[in-house]
Order: structure tokens, then sequence, then C-alpha cells
């Protein structure tokens, strides 16, 4: 049997222990309590604004372009697809001037397309991150997304 000394013990050592995970300055129980009350609030709150980032970036595409020898390798993932986006895309690369040498694009559920382009005028020089601002774009500008 536990006796009431023990108890004491016991309660001031979780009181502690929730102190220091509170980070509390503390020195009484009811203090000590509403610190951490205080505390799982913060943390909940941080937690809900998590979670809405999370649901708002699966939205976003993921795009990512590298270089190549003579063009780009260009990569881009929705969670969703949306009619005429493959479309939309194939525009933005049209204006660059990239002629697509070949590609494999998925629309089923998601939206998923790789994609190798090569630069239609040697002299014009294309930057990647040009490349992925023009896709980001025509994603954003695709009337169905």
């Amino acid at each position: 049997m536990v006796s009431r000394e023990q108890k004491r013990a016991i309660l001031h050592e979780k009181l502690q222990v929730l102190r220091s995970v509170a980070h509390s300055h503390a020195g009484n129980k009811m203090s000590i309590i509403t610190d951490a009350s205080t505390y799982i609030k913060d943390l909940k709150q941080k937690i809900a604004k998590l979670n809405h980032e999370i649901a708002s970036a699966q939205h976003t595409p993921l795009v990512s372009v590298e270089v190549q020898d003579k063009g780009f390798l260009i990569n881009v993932f929705m969670d969703k697809s949306s009619p005429g986006l493959l479309a939309s895309v194939l525009e933005a690369f049209d204006e660059l001037g990239l002629t697509v040498l070949e590609a494999r694009a998925s629309c089923a559920g998601s939206f998923r397309l790789e994609a190798v382009g090569e630069d239609e005028d040697e002299g014009h020089l294309i930057d990647a991150y040009a490349v992925e601002q023009a896709v980001v774009q025509a994603i954003k500008n695709c009337p169905s997304t």
C-alpha cells in the first residue's frame, strides 16, 4: 500500500515533469497547471496552422527542372488533375521556345508529367528557373485548377 508521503512525492514529481515540459517557471500547483494548459492551447494552434499549411500545399504543383546537355528534364506533379492542364503546360513550353523531345504524362487522379525539352533557338538561352516559373504560371492560369 502506498503511503500518503509516497503519493505526495509522486504528485510532486509529476508536477515537476509537467512544469518542465510546459516550460513553466511557476512554483505552485495551480500556476503550473495553468501554464501547462496555456502551453497545450498554443500547441493545438500550431498544429492547426501546420495542418492548414499541409492542406494548402497539397494543391500546390511540384515542379522541378533539371538542366541537361541541350535542354531540360521537367517533372510536374499535382495531387489532382484537371481538364486542360496538360495543354496549358505544353503551351507554356511552346511560348518559351522549347521543343518537347520526349514526354510521359498521367492525368488519372493526379497529374504527372515528365518531359525532355530542348531550346529551339540555341542562341536564345533559357534558364531552368524561367522554365519552372512558366510551368507554375501555366498551371495557375489553367481555368479548371
